[in-house]
């Protein structure tokens, strides 16, 4: 199973984890994929409800291309277009030189503690 972990860090916090995945990466050592925001606020503003409902169906009918997911989902093409890219910009999904949607995780853990994110 592939996974992400997604998080709300402190700057520096955030440089810690890089490094340490850097460390870790060096030495051959398996490493978990890893997305930091710097608050709550700027992770559900890129990782909203429908997105997440987006990737569960993209995982679950890989190689729909954008205006078939749109039509599957019943929304907006538009809508879905630019939920898409910035999935894709955020390296959550991937299209192939088809236009083909792939999820390319498993499962994504989502993390932000209450202080961090205060």
């Amino acid at each position: 199973m592939k996974r992400i972990e997604i998080e709300v860090l402190k700057p520096k916090d955030a440089l810690a984890a890089f490094s340490e995945t850097w460390r870790r990466a060096v030495r051959g050592k398996a490493t978990t994929a890893r997305l930091a925001f710097g608050s709550l606020a700027a992770l559900f503003s890129a990782i909203t409800g429908k997105r997440l409902e987006l990737m569960r169906f993209v995982a679950a009918h890989k190689g729909l291309n954008t205006r078939k997911l749109a039509q599957a989902l019943g929304r907006n093409y538009k809508n879905v277009h630019t939920d898409v890219a910035a999935l894709v910009g955020l390296g959550l999904l991937d299209k192939d030189a088809h236009g083909g949607l792939s999820a390319l995780f498993d499962e994504i853990v989502i993390r932000a503690g209450i202080k961090e994110a205060a």
